[in-house]
C-alpha cells in the first residue's frame, strides 16, 4: 500500500511579536506521521494542540522550520500538488449574495473546470440538488459544510484535507458529514481529519493520531479502540 501523506520530523515555531522583542509558540514539534492510500485518518487534540497548524503545513499555507511534509509522494509546499488535494477549512465563508451553483461553477472554474455532469453529481452527492440555486444567505449551517465539501470534492482530489468538518453542526448535520466522509472511502479517496468529536473519529476513522502541545503522543488503531474505548486511550495518553 503507498503512502499519500507523510511527515517527517516536523517542526514549526510560530513568533508573536510585542512592544518589545518576541516570543516563540511551538506549532508543531518533531512530527511524524504517515497516512496510507484509501486510509481515514483523524488528528485527535485539544483546541490549540497543533491540528490545524498541521492542515496548514500539509497544504503549503505554512512553511516549516524543519522536516519534511509529502503529498502524494510530492514535497510540500508545492503548488502543482494542490490540485490533488481537496480542502475545507473549519470555517466556511462564502459570498451570501450568489446561489450555490454560481459558487460551485466558480471553484470548479478555478480547479481548471469540470464537466457539467461532474458537477451535477457533486451536487447529488452532497444531497443539495433542492437548494443548489438558492442564495447561499439562505443556507443553514448544515448546508452551508457540505457546500464546503462540494467545493472540495469538484476537482475529484485524490486526498481530502478537512479541518473540524463537524464544528458547530446539530446531530443531523453530524451524521450528514459523517455518511460522506465515508462514502468517499468508498470511492477510493484518501481523507485525513481533525477533529476533537471522539465519538466521531471512532465511527469513521482506520486510525487516529493524538496530539498535545504540538507533539504527536500515540497513533490509536481501530483494533485498539473496539478493546478500549479511544476516549479512555485519549485520556489516558495525556495522563
Amino acid at each position: 500500500m503507498n503512502v499519500a501523506v507523510s511527515c517527517v520530523d516536523v517542526g514549526k515555531v510560530y513568533r508573536k511579536h510585542r512592544l518589545i522583542g518576541h516570543r516563540r509558540v511551538m506549532g508543531v514539534d518533531g512530527l511524524s506521521l504517515e497516512v496510507m492510500d484509501n486510509e481515514i485518518f483523524g488528528l485527535l487534540g485539544l483546541n490549540g494542540s497543533g491540528k490545524t497548524t498541521t492542515i496548514k503545513l500539509l497544504l503549503g499555507l505554512l512553511h516549516p522550520d524543519s522536516g519534511e511534509l509529502r503529498v502524494l509522494g510530492r514535497r510540500v509546499p508545492d503548488w502543482t500538488v494542490n490540485r490533488h488535494i481537496g480542502y475545507l477549512p473549519e470555517s466556511v465563508s462564502f459570498n451570501k449574495r450568489l446561489t450555490g451553483r454560481e459558487l460551485l461553477t466558480f471553484f470548479a472554474d478555478v480547479a481548471g473546470g469540470v464537466r457539467r455532469d461532474r458537477l451535477d453529481g457533486v451536487v447529488r452527492f452532497v444531497n443539495l440538488s433542492d437548494a443548489i440555486d438558492r442564495r447561499v444567505g439562505e443556507y443553514s449551517k448544515g448546508m452551508l459544510q457540505r457546500l464546503g465539501l462540494a467545493q472540495a470534492i469538484v476537482h475529484d482530489p485524490d486526498v481530502l484535507i478537512l479541518d473540524e468538518p463537524s464544528s458547530g453542526l446539530d446531530p443531523i448535520g453530524i451524521k450528514e458529514i459523517r455518511d460522506l466522509i465515508v462514502e468517499l472511502k468508498r470511492q477510493g479517496k484518501t481523507v485525513f481529519f481533525s477533529s476533537h468529536l471522539i465519538s466521531e473519529l471512532e465511527k469513521v476513522c482506520d486510525r487516529v493520531g493524538i496530539i498535545h502541545q504540538g507533539r504527536l503522543l500515540r497513533i490509536v488503531s481501530q483494533e485498539e479502540w473496539r478493546t478500549h474505548s479511544l476516549e479512555a486511550i485519549f485520556m489516558q495518553t495525556l495522563g
